[in-house]
C-alpha cells in the first residue's frame, strides 16, 4: 500500500518544479504527498526525459515512462498537461489538496485564484509573490501563520529561507543594528551561454558562462515581509556567478551588544543541533560550493569565515542549494499547512 496522505500538483516544471518530484520520490514515503497531476508547457515525451536525466541531480532514483497523456513514475500515474492559463486545466475530479505554483510566470492572488477554480483546494508560491498572500512563511520561522482557512500562501525565496535563521538567531542573542548582505547566487535559466538580447536587464543579455553579473534583489524587502520588525535595517546586494548550482550570502551585520567570534559560532552550532535542526547546517571543514549540491538544508553556515570587528560588527558565511534546499522547505510548508 502507497505511504500517500495528501493530494499534490505541480504548475510549472522547471528546476524547482522537477527538484519537488524528485524530492518526494527520494523519500521511501514520498513525504506523505502523492503527485496526481503537472502542468508545464512542454510535450510529455520531453517531461519524461528531463526527469529521468538532470545534470545537477543525476538520474531520477526510480523509473520514468510515459503512458498516453500521462507519466507513470515508480508506478504513479501523473496527468500531464500543457494548458497555458489556468481557464484550460480541469482538476476538479483529481481532488487535489494543494498546488506547488513554480512556473514563475504568475504572482498575484488574482491569478492563484483562476488556478484554485481549476480544482486545487490550496496554493503555495515557489516565490514570494504579491503582499496579497493569506502567509508567507519561511519554514523553521513562521510556520505557525498558517491556518486551515487560508488558501494562497507563498514559501518566499530560497535566500530568504537561508539568511532568516541566521537573523532569527542572532536577533534573539544579541540584537541587530543593521546590515548588508551580498547573495553569491549560481547561474539560472533566464541567462544565456552566450550573450543574447534581453530588452529588461542588459545585464542578463550577457554569457551567463563567463562574467560575474549583479542583478536587481527584492531580499531585503522578502525579510521585512518575515521579520516585520527588521524594517528598513538591511541593504542587500545579487551577483550570479558561473557555477550550475550551490549559492552563498555574505552577511556584513552591525550587533547591538558586543559578541566573539566563539560565541557567534557556538551559539549558531547549538541552534544547528536543536530548534533549526535539519534547517540549519553546520561547518568547519574547507568546503567548495559544489560540496553543498543537493543539500537538503535551508543554509549551511560556515564557521570558518565568521569575523567580528571592534566587538560588534560582524562578518558571516552561508551556502545553500538554491535548489534542493528551497524544494525541500517547500514541501516542508506544504505538509505543515496540510497538517493544520
Amino acid at each position: 500500500m502507497k505511504p500517500y496522505v495528501k493530494k499534490v500538483a505541480i504548475n510549472g516544471y522547471g528546476r524547482i518544479g522537477q527538484s519537488i518530484l524528485r524530492a518526494l520520490y527520494e523519500d521511501k514515503n514520498r513525504h506523505g504527498l502523492q503527485v496526481v497531476a503537472i502542468n508545464s508547457l512542454t510535450d510529455i515525451d520531453t517531461l519524461a526525459y528531463m526527469t529521468r536525466y538532470d545534470t545537477t541531480h543525476g538520474r531520477f532514483p526510480v523509473s520514468v515512462e510515459v503512458d498516453g497523456e500521462d507519466l507513470i513514475v515508480d508506478g504513479d500515474k501523473i496527468r500531464i498537461s500543457a494548458a497555458p492559463t489556468p481557464q484550460e486545466l480541469n482538476w476538479q475530479a483529481l481532488d487535489i489538496d494543494l498546488l506547488f505554483e513554480c512556473s514563475g510566470s504568475f504572482k498575484s492572488r488574482e491569478s492563484a485564484t483562476q488556478y484554485l477554480s481549476a480544482g486545487p483546494k490550496k496554493l503555495l508560491f515557489s516565490q514570494p509573490a504579491s503582499r496579497e498572500m493569506d502567509a508567507t512563511v519561511v519554514y523553521g520561522i513562521n510556520q505557525q501563520d498558517l491556518k486551515a482557512e487560508m488558501t494562497i500562501a507563498s514559501a518566499a525565496s530560497c535566500t530568504t529561507n537561508c539568511v532568516t535563521p541566521i537573523l532569527h538567531i542572532l536577533e534573539e542573542a544579541w540584537g541587530i543594528e543593521n546590515g548588508v548582505m551580498t547573495t553569491i547566487h549560481s547561474s539560472m535559466n533566464d541567462q544565456p551561454m552566450v550573450d543574447s538580447s534581453n530588452n529588461q536587464n542588459l545585464r542578463l543579455s550577457r554569457s551567463g558562462l563567463q562574467s560575474i553579473i549583479p542583478v536587481e534583489t527584492s531580499l531585503a524587502q522578502g525579510i521585512e515581509r518575515i521579520m516585520p520588525h527588521m524594517k528598513g535595517k538591511f541593504d542587500c546586494l545579487h551577483v550570479r556567478v558561473p557555477t550550475m548550482n550551490v549559492s552563498a550570502l555574505d552577511l556584513s551585520l552591525n550587533l547591538k551588544q558586543t559578541v566573539s567570534v566563539e560565541e557567534i559560532n557556538a551559539t549558531i552550532k547549538q541552534a544547528s543541533q536543536s530548534g533549526f535542526k535539519g534547517i540549519l547546517g553546520y561547518t568547519e571543514e574547507p568546503h567548495a560550493s559544489i560540496d553543498f549540491n543537493h543539500d537538503t538544508h535551508s543554509c549551511i553556515f560556515d564557521a570558518t569565515q565568521t569575523k567580528v570587528n571592534s566587538g560588534r560588527t560582524l562578518k558571516l558565511f552561508c551556502w545553500f542549494d538554491n535548489e534542493w534546499g528551497f524544494c525541500n522547505r517547500m514541501i516542508d510548508t506544504g505538509k505543515a499547512w496540510l497538517k493544520v
